[in-house]
């Protein structure tokens, strides 16, 4: 997965990742340790640990490049993004967007551990099977490949026993317990093996994400279920691996006025204070994280207030953009001046659709809304060229600056990949909602608002030619949700493509 190429290409990201760069504020909620939303943004499968003063946290970016950021917090409310698992994925081509694509798959669910001195993150990449361990002795210096393992741990969960012996839980339905070596570089060919069949009368539906602690004695599995009363956190324990496990629900809530709070750990506070920290799903946004007390009940950790609910704070987190590749990027096709703070995208490949479009960079939206704008310089545009701003997802709201001919044109599109069986976009559906004749001019300012507060999940368009008087242009678009392709929020992305010959580049000031 790294070579010097790729480490070489990390740092020159670094100046554009706005939350890779060391020290960038990601996080600035409010001084309530328990307020929520946590964090109103895509922060999926989210695993915590605390280090002596710091917490550290990690979620999913699937197909996102570099991936697996790592954000580190002494109070659970300022965060900041130290650095990322690994900076690009190379298990097959589609991760360069060569002859196929991967989005929805690539890095999944990472379990992240502290042991000994040493930090430890493992993950599968989804689509292509394998398991992935990397490591560090601080993960603000970055982090090495640590063992790459055949076995495909669905939703692991890594575990350091008091004894020193390492385990993975993972599985769907079911949970694996799985010993591995002492170095943490393969499976013990003669360790503890146990198939935990979880599964009970009641769940018989969505059962998986396990995260594992232990607390007191107890052996607690934390996992997440979907029974027809609806989603719900689920813990397990028992005394001993190989012993009985009983069963308890720690949080059922509905909360802020969408469904249910399900998916996540719980964490210990220096205080003593334990924390949960779990997402809930929330349409076009994705899936954001909430912060919640934990009780210790007879033993069981229990989430949220007295009366079992995730509570609200009327604080507004403020956040800065964290910026990732749509796949992965092609070092020789952009370059960044620090000092205009301007990205220059070149077409280096051609693209029939944005979906297969190269060095497309990215970043989250953020609830309750969210907005964003773009300055394109056009002028070394060139005929079949398309360049702009989106509202990106399996069904994206386009702004696209087009070259056509000796005319210009900007459009705003409605557009939706078509994907086969193996998640490979195989088309791209356009419904063009409105076209504005541009010849001629320089620069253009595109400009998208997002509105996710409770039934809406809308964007809106706007754009300008001189950057101070702004005109609407197309339609609202729902922005949505969809596990079975993208599997990700809506996030805004700026791109450049060449349809018919390579060569032409714009500058984009943000």
């Amino acid at each position: 997965m790294h070579s010097m190429k790729h480490i070489l290409l990390s740092v020159l990201l670094a100046t554009i990742l706005c939350a890779g760069a060391k020290g960038q504020t990601v996080v600035d909620a409010t001084t309530d340790p328990t307020a929520n939303p946590m964090i109103w943004a895509d922060y999926p499968d989210p695993d915590i640990i605390r280090v002596g003063d710091y917490y550290y946290l990690v979620t999913t970016t699937m197909h996102l490049m570099p991936g697996a950021p790592i954000m580190r917090s002494r109070d659970l409310v300022h965060w900041q993004t130290i650095s990322y698992v690994f900076d690009s994925l190379h298990d097959t081509p589609a991760y360069d967007l060569d002859g196929g694509t991967k989005y929805g798959q690539g890095q999944w669910a990472t379990s992240l551990r502290y042991h000994r001195g040493r930090f430890y993150a493992l993950f599968v990449t989804n689509g292509v099977p394998g398991t992935w361990i990397y490591s560090t002795d601080d993960p603000e210096k970055g982090w090495q490949l640590h063992a790459h393992l055949k076995g495909f741990y669905h939703d692991a969960s890594l575990f350091f026993d008091d004894d020193d012996r390492v385990y993975v839980f993972s599985g769907s339905g079911s949970v694996d317990i799985t010993e591995l070596t002492a170095d943490v570089k393969a499976e013990k060919t003669d360790g503890f093996r146990r198939h935990l069949e979880v599964r009970d009368a009641e769940e018989n539906g969505l059962l998986e994400g396990s995260r594992v602690i232990k607390h007191d004695g107890y052996y607690y599995l934390l996992m997440i279920s979907w029974p027809r009363t609806g989603r719900q956190q689920l813990a397990y324990r028992s005394r001993s691996l190989d012993g009985v496990w009983e069963k308890r629900v720690i949080l059922k809530s509905a909360f802020g006025g969408f469904p249910y709070v399900g998916q996540g750990t719980i964490v210990d506070g220096a205080d003593g204070q334990w924390h949960g920290v779990i997402f809930q799903d929330r349409g076009g946004v994705g899936r954001i994280l909430t912060l919640s007390p934990v009780r210790w009940v007879d033993g069981w950790p229990l989430i949220g207030d007295a009366a079992g609910h995730v509570t609200p704070c009327d604080e507004v987190a403020v956040v800065t953009k964290d910026r990732q590749w749509n796949h992965n990027p092609d070092s020789t096709a952009f370059t960044f001046d620090a000092r205009k703070q301007e990205l220059e995208l070149r077409t280096n490949h051609l693209a029939e659709h944005l979906p297969m479009a190269r060095n497309t960079l990215t970043w989250r939206m953020f609830g309750p809304e969210s907005a964003d704008t773009v300055c394109l310089d056009i002028r070394k545009m060139r005929d079949g060229d398309c360049a702009g701003f989106a509202a990106f997802n399996g069904d994206s709201g386009v702004l696209t600056i087009r070259r056509e001919g000796r005319k210009t044109f900007l459009t705003m599109t409605e557009e939706s990949m078509e994907m086969n069986g193996r998640k490979q976009v195989t088309a791209n559906r356009v419904d063009e909602k409105a076209r504005l004749d541009i010849t001629g001019r320089r620069r253009i300012w595109l400009s998208i608002h997002g509105d996710f507060r409770p039934g809406r999940d809308i964007a809106t368009f706007q754009y300008s030619l001189d950057g101070r008087t702004w005109q609407p242009i197309g339609t609202e678009f729902k922005m949505r949700f969809d596990y079975r392709r993208v599997f990700m929020g809506t996030r805004f992305a700026v791109f450049n493509y060449a349809t018919k010959a390579k060569g032409g580049k714009v500058r984009v000031k943000m």
